[in-house]
């Protein structure tokens, strides 16, 4: 049986990675999950998860030495996969002092108590030795990469490598608005505070192994989408304000691209890396889904009116007439500091060294979440109420 624990999992792709273990492995697995539940994590996302005999919850702060270091102590966990962040841009330019403490202070703190927990003594060459089966994961961002260029002004066809060929076939519709990719070997570049301590966590864990040979790896991905997504992130957000009748805010004239990854990708992703992948190493996971924000907008007003014209019972959702989902909802505001035009992921490192490839094709993804925003209402209301309402009038009422 393998012992985890996860960090951030009461947040959106910690809440969804839980459920893809547990769906997977069931009671072969023993998790423990570590979060603070601040505005993202939400209890709810786990609730049928936590309930479950191999399953407990704590909560508390990745920069608690004295918490981290009695569970760690109490269960012995195998894999310590760190979703633990502060990760809104925005947010960021508002409160950066924040994610510096959260995202690398905390990052340090697991790191550190692992190092000690996991530390067997040293080898002949002087160089210290961990217990075997250990491994500490970092779950990182594109965004620490910085921007890439947009060369073309619309989508051409994206050519692939041989050896990623074979892991994507059966994909169909495979564009891109660039020439140049991430890469595990692009440079570090972050251009905002959140991206910024992003960075600062990914050194600090590479200087842990490379100091200190802590068993470690890290991921990078790129934009996910999928169920309990907090609603300030873009495709929650417009989901919820079409069926409340509310003006869509659409950055700039909404030409920034950003490659889409299904969390559940994501997650099958993660897992692998856990388990197969190499100690020491970045690998990046990309969803071969590049889109401009304002297509991801007219597709989401495109599905939202389709179904509630074809599926009369969604109707009740809606706080406006039908005929007012229309392209008219959007809205255009003043971009926001440092926005990154584009983004998109090489992952030809993860798909032939593990065989991972991102089977959700943008479409299919993006009906499936909206779906599952239209059939959980009750979530949206519950984490939607209070400051957050007062935090989207301070984001978006005056721009």
């Amino acid at each position: 049986m393998k012992r985890y624990l996860i960090t951030g999992g009461a947040g959106f792709i910690g809440a969804n990675f839980v459920k893809y273990i547990l769906g997977k492995y069931g009671s072969d697995v023993d998790l423990t999950i570590l979060d603070a539940l601040t505005y993202a994590g939400n209890l709810g996302a786990i609730a049928a998860e936590t309930a479950l005999p191999n399953v407990r919850f704590v909560k508390g702060d990745i920069g608690d030495r004295e918490l981290v270091e009695k569970i760690v102590a109490e269960h012995d966990p195998d894999f310590v996969v760190n979703f633990a962040a502060e990760t809104h841009v925005d947010r960021s330019i508002t409160n950066p002092r924040l994610f510096l403490e959260t995202n690398i202070l905390g990052t340090q703190n697991l790191l550190e108590v692992c190092r000690k927990a996991w530390l067997t003594g040293k080898d002949a060459a002087g160089k210290p030795t961990y217990r075997e089966g250990k491994r500490y994961l970092q779950i990182s961002t594109d965004e620490v990469y910085g921007s890439l260029p947009r060369d073309y002004d619309t989508a051409r066809e994206l050519e692939l490598t041989p050896e990623v060929k074979k892991v994507a076939e059966g994909r169909t519709d495979l564009h891109t608005f660039g020439s140049g990719l991430f890469t595990e070997d692009t440079p570090l570049a972050p251009r905002s505070p959140y991206s910024a301590a992003k960075t600062s966590a990914d050194l600090i864990t590479q200087a842990y192994a490379e100091t200190y040979g802590l068993p470690v790896s890290i991921t990078r991905c790129s934009n996910n989408y999928g169920p309990y997504q907090f609603p300030e992130k873009l495709i929650p957000l417009v989901i919820n304000n079409i069926l409340e009748g509310k003006k869509l805010p659409v950055y700039g004239r909404g030409e920034n691209v950003r490659d889409w990854l299904y969390v559940d990708d994501h997650a099958k992703a993660i897992d692998m890396v856990l388990r197969k992948g190499r100690q020491g190493e970045v690998y990046n996971i990309g969803g071969f889904n590049e889109e401009q924000n304002i297509t991801i907008v007219k597709t989401i007003i495109d599905i939202i009116r389709s179904i509630m014209e074809n599926e009369p019972a969604y109707r009740k959702l809606l706080r406006h007439p039908l005929e007012n989902i229309d392209h008219g909802l959007i809205t255009y505001v003043s971009d926001r500091p440092g926005h990154d035009m584009r983004y998109a992921i090489d992952p030809t490192k993860i798909a032939t060294e593990l065989g991972w490839y991102p089977e959700t094709p943008f479409r299919t993804g993006i009906e499936k979440t909206v779906r599952w925003y239209l059939d959980n209402p009750e979530w949206t209301a519950d984490v939607t109420s209070g400051d957050y309402r007062k935090y989207y009038e301070e984001m978006y009422s005056n721009r």
